[in-house]
C-alpha cells in the first residue's frame, strides 16, 4: 500500500489542491441563496453509543437508533451527490477531509475514524460530531466525496457548490429528558425536542432556523447550531421531511429524520 500524500498544516491549503469545497464564498451571498443543486438532507444524534464498539453490553439498546441512522444517511447517499456535508459543531473556518480522522479514546476504546481515506500523521483532529458522522457514512458504504464543515459555515460552503449536494446533519436534542439524564430533568426538554421533531417531519426550515440558541443551551441540546444552519440555508425550498426516530433512552433526545428537495 503506497503512503498517504502529505498533508498541508492544519487550516491552510494550497489553491491548486483546494476542492470547490474548499474555496472561499462569493461575497454577498446570504443564507438561502446557494447555488447548489437538489438537496437531500439526513439528521442523526451524534452519540458514541451508536458505534457497538463503544456501546458494548448496551449494543441491543442502540439498535433500533443505528437503523434509523442508516437508513437515513441511505437516503441521501442513493442520491449519489456530489458532494457529502458531515455539518456539526466544530471550529468555524475549518474544513475537514483526507487524512483528517478523529478518535473514541475517551470513550474507553481505542479506535481510529478517518473522515475520508486513510488517517495521516498531520491531518486535523475531527470533532465529536464528524468523527460520529464519518463512522455512519462508512456505515451505510458511502465512498464518495465528502467534506466536514462547522455550522456556521454552512451558507457560505452551499454557495460555492453546484450539482446534487448531500447533507448529513449531526446533532442530539436535550440532555435534560430524565433525572439521570447528563443534565438532570428539566420540563421544557420534552416539548423542545418535541417542536423540533414537528419541524423535521414538515420539511419546516423556517421553524429550525428560528429555534432559540439559549434555550438550546440551556437544555443542552447539542443539535441546535447544526439544526438552524440548515434551516436557515435551506430556507425557501419546498422540502418533504420524514421523522425515523424519536427517542430518549438515556435521557439525551435522539432524533433522526431526511428531508427531500420536492
Amino acid at each position: 500500500m503506497s503512503p498517504a500524500p502529505p498533508q498541508p498544516p492544519a487550516g491552510t491549503e494550497s489553491a491548486a489542491t483546494a476542492s470547490p469545497a474548499r474555496r472561499a464564498a462569493p461575497d454577498g451571498v446570504r443564507a438561502g441563496e446557494s447555488g447548489a443543486g437538489p438537496v437531500t438532507v439526513a439528521f442523526c444524534p451524534q452519540p458514541p453509543l451508536l458505534l457497538p464498539a463503544v456501546a458494548g453490553t448496551a449494543a441491543a439498546e442502540t439498535v433500533a437508533l443505528r437503523a434509523a441512522c442508516r437508513a437515513a444517511v441511505t437516503a441521501v447517499t442513493a442520491q449519489d451527490p456530489a458532494v457529502l456535508l458531515v455539518v456539526g459543531d466544530g471550529p468555524a473556518g475549518v474544513r475537514y477531509g483526507a487524512g483528517d480522522a478523529g478518535d473514541l479514546r475517551g470513550h474507553g476504546v481505542d479506535l481510529t475514524v478517518p473522515f475520508s481515506g486513510p488517517a495521516h500523521p498531520d491531518g486535523r483532529r475531527l470533532p465529536p460530531a464528524h468523527t460520529i458522522g464519518a463512522w455512519l457514512l462508512d456505515d451505510a458504504g458511502h465512498r464518495g466525496p465528502r467534506v466536514g464543515v462547522a455550522a456556521a459555515d454552512l451558507p457560505a460552503v452551499l454557495a460555492e457548490l453546484t450539482g446534487r449536494l448531500g447533507v448529513l446533519v449531526m446533532g442530539d436534542g436535550s440532555a435534560r429528558r430524565s433525572e439521570k439524564a447528563p443534565g438532570a430533568l428539566d420540563p421544557a426538554a420534552a416539548p423542545f425536542d418535541a417542536a423540533v421533531a414537528r419541524a423535521l417531519a414538515d420539511g419546516d426550515a423556517a421553524a429550525l432556523a428560528a429555534l432559540d440558541p439559549g434555550q438550546g443551551e440551556r437544555l443542552l441540546a447539542a443539535g441546535v447550531p447544526a439544526w438552524r444552519a440548515v434551516g436557515a440555508a435551506l430556507a425557501g425550498r419546498a422540502l418533504a421531511g420524514e421523522l425515523l426516530h424519536d427517542e430518549a433512552p438515556f435521557g439525551v433526545g435522539y432524533l433522526v429524520a431526511t428531508w427531500r428537495q420536492r
